[in-house]
């Protein structure tokens, strides 16, 4: 064929096949840029979180409920805040009681965000928020342990933290509510108590003492109650015996009676009998190994020594 002809059918074609795949490309593109922008504006809310959707900077919705939620894409944006209860670690701070001892606490606080839009319109962000909640503690927690002494905050019989918590978490919040934070502290707890080092000394021994006094007045009372048993117990013993010793003589001498009843109705059977016996009854008691006596020899005692009976 000669070079000068030209194919318009064949140009034709190519044409229409480069109108179908331009047509294509741009269909292909179109849907990529939908799906990119129905995917920039989906977005999950998830369990324990609240979802803040600005635009240009402004709040304009806050999604608390879990789920899929959307927003107009390029123009709003998405940020998270904790929907949870945390736990704040409060600085140690030093502090002075009642009886002007000086101690060093160290608190921990369990809180959660409750209003966002508030808290991020006052505290902005969940540091400032931690901020401004530890300064309100350390407030609270100073005038209340000022109100104390030191023995009563250290001494476990004397004392009152279960109540002092319940009072600091109580005035804290109504710190928060007043400024309109949008938090709440649910839980305030004193984590440990600790002295300056240059009163540590000092306060050992004082407590030391403390100790040992308290020590010497439970002994002092245990002997008190032991003297006053063993005295309780002697007069007890002492009237048992004094009333058994009255009862041995009513019992004894209603023998030694009963006795004598029976040896007078059998002696008074036979007087000369009788007398025989309390002759030889006297004699038990008066001739022994050694004895020497010295009687008349017609005396009815010596012939009954001699063995006249006649």
């Amino acid at each position: 064929m000669d070079k000068k002809v030209v194919d318009f059918g064949s140009r034709k074609a190519a044409e229409l096949d480069w109108r179908k795949y331009t047509r294509f490309g741009l269909f292909f593109i179109t849907l990529i840029v939908i799906l990119l922008l129905l995917l920039s504006s989906l977005f999950v809310v998830k369990e324990g979180e609240y979802k803040v959707i600005r635009q240009f900077g402004e709040v304009v919705r806050i999604k608390t409920e879990p789920g899929l939620a959307m927003k107009i894409p390029f123009i709003q944006s998405v940020s998270t805040l904790p929907k949870y209860q945390m736990t704040y670690d409060v600085s140690q701070a030093e502090i002075n009681t009642k009886d002007k001892k000086r101690m060093i606490i160290d608190n921990y606080a369990l809180w959660k965000i409750v209003e966002p839009k508030k808290m991020i319109a006052n505290a902005r962000t969940v540091e400032n928020a931690e901020s401004r909640m530890e300064e309100f503690i350390y407030s609270v927690i100073r005038t209340e342990l000022g109100q104390l002494n030191y023995d009563e905050i250290i001494n476990d019989e004397k004392s009152s933290r279960g109540s002092l918590n319940d009072r600091v978490t109580e005035k804290v919040n109504e710190l928060l509510s007043k400024d309109e934070y949008g938090v709440v502290v649910t839980d305030v707890r004193m984590k440990r108590t600790d002295l300056p080092n240059e009163n540590e000394n000092s306060v050992y021994t004082r407590m030391i003492s403390e100790r040992e006094s308290t020590a010497q007045e439970y002994l002092s009372r245990g002997d008190a109650a032991k003297n006053k048993i063993t005295a309780e117990t002697d007069r007890k013993v002492r009237e048992m015996l004094s009333k058994a010793q009255a009862d041995a003589e009513v019992i004894r001498s209603e023998g030694e009676g009963e006795a004598a009843k029976i040896y007078n109705d059998s002696f008074s059977k036979d007087r000369e009998f009788y007398q025989l016996y309390r002759t030889l009854e006297s004699y038990k008691k008066t001739i022994g190994e050694d004895t020497v006596i010295v009687l008349p020899a017609d005396s009815p005692y010596a012939k009954l020594l001699m063995g006249y009976t006649k």
